[in-house]
């Protein structure tokens, strides 16, 4: 196995066939420390932080997708491609484009809206919606209901922009597209693993609402957001 350019693994196996993905390479490193044992760093390029260890016996990987759909774009097609991965859990933040919704919320992706060019440009694809993997989404569903957290299953914005000029931009979205909050990666992610046969699903938790102008630190989207983990995590093979 020859590493990509940005991810160092050189031997089949280290990485586990289910990821965690998370944007933040410091919440990669918070699961791993917190969650995981018998762990293995198995990435350092650019900081991009990726860990491979078991949880509750089983195995699984966490590993870093940076911000945005050009990095997840990277990062998932190549552990899909060139690592074997068949299973992509993105565990991130996102705000809220409903008062409905509360801080720490935990949202499960239906599928993702967006304006991006990602899907065109990577592949010809014109969708402008597409959805998570169903069969995922039914695992993790069930796992919330047995650990007694409830989740959101709603419809996200996918962005390309963080700072919009135009604010209040978003209660058009939410009316019109009918997307409850909004991030930056699952679109990428979900194409990906359609084009190349592989799953992936979305865990959101709400880390500021944009009616409420309620809002979390930093430091608690690092450590905080542990109802997705604890989700995400019962996935360990």
């Amino acid at each position: 196995m020859i590493p990509t350019a940005h991810i160092e693994v050189k031997e089949e196996g280290i990485i586990a066939k289910t990821v965690l993905m998370p944007g933040d390479p410091l919440r990669a490193q918070f699961i791993a420390e917190t969650f995981l044992e018998n762990v293995e760093k198995f990435n350092n390029v650019r900081n991009v932080f990726g860990y491979t260890g078991t949880y509750k016996g089983r195995k699984i990987s966490v590993m870093a997708s940076g911000m945005g759909m050009p990095s997840i774009g990277i990062y998932s097609y190549e552990l899909f491609n060139f690592y074997g991965v068949e299973n992509i859990i993105r565990i991130g933040s996102c705000g809220a484009y409903t008062a409905d919704l509360n801080l720490y919320d935990v949202i499960l992706t239906t599928d993702a809206w967006s304006e991006s060019t990602y899907a065109k440009v990577q592949s010809g694809c014109e969708d402008d919606t597409i959805a998570a993997s169903v069969d995922l989404n039914n695992k993790l569903e069930k796992i919330a209901e047995d650990l007694g957290i409830k989740v959101h299953k709603n419809r996200v914005h996918s962005s390309d922009v963080f700072y919009r000029e135009n604010f209040d931009e978003y209660k058009d979205i939410y009316e019109t597209h009918g997307c409850t909050s909004v991030e930056m990666e699952s679109f990428a992610l979900f194409h990906n693993a359609n084009v190349l046969g592989k799953k992936a699903a979305c865990l959101l938790t709400v880390s500021d609402n944009l009616v409420t102008h309620e809002l979390t630190t930093s430091e608690e989207r690092q450590e905080a957001f542990t109802n997705m983990m604890k989700i995400a995590l019962e996935m360990a093979e």
